[in-house]
């Protein structure tokens, strides 16, 4: 397997797939399941980028405009998002969260990092939790490697 990618390599590449699959479904049932994950993308990418209009929210999240508009209308509807008006350009609209949006993700992330500290905790020895984050760290030294920013170095 010289000009092709190793077995130990295409098998690796298959059970990171498989498992953090497992891990991001497992996580999500610690959390409230009322928001579509559509809903949730746009809490947590407003939560992360900050403030956006709906026309760069749509652009992120690879919807169309309508659709972006049908997200934020039920999300403003919930009271988890609010609008107004952009400090740069007055006729523009941005939307940011509320402070109800705000205690949902803090919640929601305390819940998951509760129950995956405990289930570490009572499944796995010292060692093996080593060895997960050695492996962690190992994974994050390949994405930084192949990062856009790394590759355009």
């Amino acid at each position: 397997m010289t000009d092709e990618v190793s077995a130990s390599a295409v098998q690796a590449a298959s059970e990171v797939r498989v498992v953090f699959g497992r891990v991001r479904r497992r996580l999500k049932e610690q959390t409230e399941d009322d928001l579509t994950p559509s809903q949730t993308s746009v809490l947590r990418r407003i939560d992360k980028g900050g403030p956006a209009s709906a026309s760069e929210l749509a652009a992120v999240e690879r919807v169309r405009p309508q659709s972006m508009a049908a997200i934020l209308a039920s999300l403003r509807e919930l009271d988890l998002i609010q609008r107004h008006p952009d400090p740069l350009d007055g006729r523009r609209q941005v939307v940011s969260l509320t402070s109800a949006a705000r205690r949902r993700l803090q919640g929601d992330r305390r819940a998951r990092q509760e129950w995956l500290s405990a289930t570490l905790e009572a499944e796995c020895t010292e060692a093996e939790r080593q060895t997960i984050l050695e492996a962690l760290a190992i994974l994050d030294r390949v994405l930084e490697a192949t990062s856009p920013e790394a590759t355009s170095r």
